[in-house]
């Protein structure tokens, strides 16, 4: 692993998926940020991390040889039992922010040590601008500071913790927020970005909506029922799911990753078993790889399924919605029935999966795929050949592929903008390296692309989980997992069906998580929504928003 113009000592990670980590001096910080676009990478994920704690029980970076010295920036340094200084600032001594980029030759994850006092690092949104609003999570998660934001507005915090208040900051090394609310008990008020001119007016919508869905704040500026301006604020279902991760013991945590976003839940657990597994050293069995690709395409079908028809629905064909809606229901019926779980929930563990279907229920499963496909190419033609709908659809809320790149448009909708990217097929692991999946990709950008790249995934998903079904390798389930005995680094990279998932995972001295972060794609992609809908009217939002289906908890966490 290399990023151009830089000097970095990289250590892969014992993942399936090709995952580097190196520590970066501050001087190098925006630079790599600048060779990964540079490169045409993209950002996946930026956090921070508090490990005050573990300068004071002397770990160090996993891996490190005690006594030896390590390359770090092009400079060998001693790390026999110290911190590593890294610019000026100890590695180990206080705080953390990270970054990890999907690049050429797999994923980067970049560690820039901070001060313990005053900790800052220099703002990413001028090279990626999905970068913001992670920055602005990490300030209200940890109190880090970012140098030069563009934007430097709470986020996560709607005025309504306590004075001080830093979640994630660790609780023995910073003193203990004052007890009790300490402001009114209605959110502070939020600075929106005002939009002035003749006619135009403010459309506010949510948090609370007329349907049974997640909470988020959107805020139109109009004239008449022509967008100008589309402005997201989202938080409202945030739970501490991060802190909640460092009181769990990890061979636990796989349950509270399956809960990010439900709709998710067997790509997080399954991100989440990989980055344990690899921090490790843990060797899954071949059946349960296979196990885990069968459930996450399952899952993929059903959301697919799901949203096809509430797409139909949302443009005027009930029909649509009734069909899609019965066919999701008879998936997840069998789901239940082989797997003990309509979602799949908590049947990816720590070294294999919970279940292990019998022939027969594969049998059955092969048979409904074949049903399933049948009636999904019938409905593609109805939905093709409507025109009220593809009037619908066409040409509503594009995101044209150059501003797809320039915003880092990811996953299901990035494919539907020309971003031929799917980790299935970029960096297959096993089963995928043997599975040879067909990317769907479009590159018109609106709500017909993503409608179509829909019943393309659909279709291959469908091909993927018969191939799985009868080629399923004989062998043990699940295998024990040991924890590491020191300080040890893990990430798991998946392609859910919204887009790639990453978990990142710290493991303390004692085996005790000190930091995980999850990522959903919607970080990135909730962004992109204030683009798509430009110049579109007002009643076209929820079928724009409906095309991207997001998570709301899944980015609040």
């Amino acid at each position: 692993m290399k990023l151009a113009g830089l000097e970095l000592a990289f250590d892969r990670l014992d993942a399936p998926l090709p995952i580097w980590r190196a520590r970066v001096a501050p001087t190098d910080w925006q630079p790599a940020a600048l060779a990964v676009a540079a490169a045409g990478g993209r950002l996946v994920a930026l956090w921070g991390s508090d490990r005050r704690a573990a300068a004071r029980s002397g770990s160090g970076m996993a891996g490190d040889p005690g006594g030896a010295a390590v390359d770090v920036g092009g400079v060998a340094v001693d790390v026999g039992g110290a911190a590593v200084d890294v610019g000026g600032v100890a590695a180990n001594g206080g705080f953390a922010v990270c970054a990890a980029y999907a690049v050429r030759d797999g994923l980067a994850w970049l560690d820039l040590a901070l001060d313990a006092e005053t900790p800052a690092f220099v703002d990413l949104g001028e090279v990626f601008p999905a970068a913001v609003r992670m920055q602005r999570a990490i300030t209200d998660l940890l109190g880090i500071e970012v140098r030069n934001a563009r934007d430097s507005r709470p986020w996560l915090d709607h005025g309504l913790w306590p004075a001080g208040l830093r979640p994630l900051a660790d609780a023995r090394a910073a003193p203990a927020p004052a007890p009790g609310p300490q402001h009114d008990a209605l959110p502070a008020d939020y600075p929106f970005v005002r939009v002035e001119g003749d006619g135009v007016h403010e459309i506010a919508v949510g948090p609370v909506h007329a349907g049974i869905i997640e909470p988020g704040h959107f805020r139109f500026s109009a004239v008449g029922e022509k967008v100008l301006r589309l402005e997201e604020r989202l938080g409202y279902t945030h739970k501490g799911i991060e802190r909640r991760f460092t009181e769990l013991p990890p061979l636990e945590g796989h349950r509270l990753a399956g809960r990010v976003s439900g709709d998710s839940t067997v790509a997080f657990a399954w991100a989440w078993c990989m980055a344990l597994e690899s921090a490790a050293g843990c060797r899954v069995p071949e059946r349960a790889k296979s196990l885990r690709a069968l459930m996450l395409e399952r899952e993929r079908v059903a959301n697919h399924l799901g949203d096809l028809g509430a797409l139909g629905n949302d443009a005027g064909l009930a029909f649509g919605l009734a069909q899609f809606s019965r066919l999701r229901e008879d998936w997840q019926r069998l789901s239940a029935d082989v797997f003990g779980h309509r979602f799949m929930m908590d049947r990816v563990v720590p070294g294999g999966v919970a279940a292990d279907p019998a022939p027969a229920q594969l049998d059955c499963m092969r048979a409904q795929c074949d049903a399933i496909e049948r009636e999904v190419l019938e409905l593609r033609a109805i939905y093709d050949e409507h025109a009220g709908l593809q009037d619908r659809f066409m040409g509503t809320g594009r995101v044209a592929p150059p501003l797809a790149a320039q915003l880092g448009l990811t996953g299901l909708a990035g494919r539907a903008s020309g971003q031929a990217a799917d980790l299935r097929c970029d960096h297959p692991w096993p089963p995928y390296d043997r599975l040879k999946v067909a990317m769907a990709t479009q590159t018109s950008g609106d709500v017909a692309a993503r409608v179509n790249v829909r019943f393309d995934e659909a279709i291959e998903s469908l091909r993927l989980i018969r191939e799985l079904c009868a080629t399923l390798p004989s062998g043990a389930q699940r295998v024990a997992l040991a924890l590491p005995a020191s300080e040890s680094f893990g990430a798991g990279w998946i392609e859910g069906w919204r887009g790639e998932l990453f978990v990142a995972l710290e493991l303390d001295a004692g085996g005790a998580i000190r930091r995980c972060h999850c990522h959903d794609p919607s970080w990135q992609n909730w962004p992109v929504i204030e683009h798509a809908v430009i110049g579109n009217i007002v009643p076209d939002f929820p079928l724009i928003n409906k095309s991207f289906n997001l998570a709301y908890s899944g980015h609040d966490l």
